[in-house]
């Protein structure tokens, strides 16, 4: 939904269910579609309560406020684009959780800077910049994820992944529209690990 220059997405389930936010009407802007969410937060239902995750090229919002509002203890938003940061604060502000932070920063120079532990991240860059893989071989060296981390890959339908770093595997992968997407996880043995219902 367009009003004033502005798009709007809906929370879809937890503490803010039903809540709409604005985000900047920019071409690259594209937020995980309502049925992705609800798949996707299926899949993380028992593990979001409580997790540390980390919203790469965060844009509208839409997972990280997604999973705040089911109850993950804190998330970490990066994005560089001046206008999204500046929405993402009003909706902090708005929702008044102290559980957000945001960081004004390109992707890979964020990942390049000092690494903090995350039990979950989310990789939804836009399409077609090629960021997926440099991205992954970052976020794989030591410190930036959890021993048994899970991640979220959004990208383009039918786009095959770039070379996975060594102890992630592709637990769940589905696609609507034109988007594909897939839940990895971090295990030196994904055989002896078992998938989310």
């Amino acid at each position: 939904m367009t009003e004033r220059g502005r798009n709007r997405l809906r929370i879809i389930g937890g503490e803010w269910r039903g809540r709409k936010l604005a985000f900047p009407a920019l071409p690259e802007l594209r937020p995980t579609p309502d049925r992705v969410r609800e798949t996707l937060f299926n899949w993380l239902s028992d593990i979001i309560p409580g997790a540390r995750c980390l919203d790469l090229f965060t844009g509208s919002g839409a997972l990280a406020f997604e999973a705040l509002s089911r109850g993950a203890e804190e998330v970490v938003m990066v994005d560089q684009h001046p206008a999204v940061v500046a929405q993402l604060k009003e909706h902090i502000q708005h929702l008044k959780t102290d559980r957000a932070r945001i960081v004004q920063a390109e992707a890979l120079a964020f990942l390049r800077g000092s690494p903090r532990s995350f039990d979950i991240a989310f990789l939804d860059p836009p399409f077609h910049r090629r960021l997926l893989g440099p991205c992954m071989e970052l976020l794989a060296a030591d410190g930036w994820l959890a021993p048994s981390a899970w991640i979220y890959v959004e990208s383009e339908r039918r786009t095959p992944l770039p070379p996975l770093p060594a102890a992630w595997a592709v637990l769940r992968h589905k696609e609507a529209g034109q988007v594909g997407y897939y839940l990895l996880k971090r295990t030196s043995a994904s055989a002896e690990q078992g998938s989310p219902s």
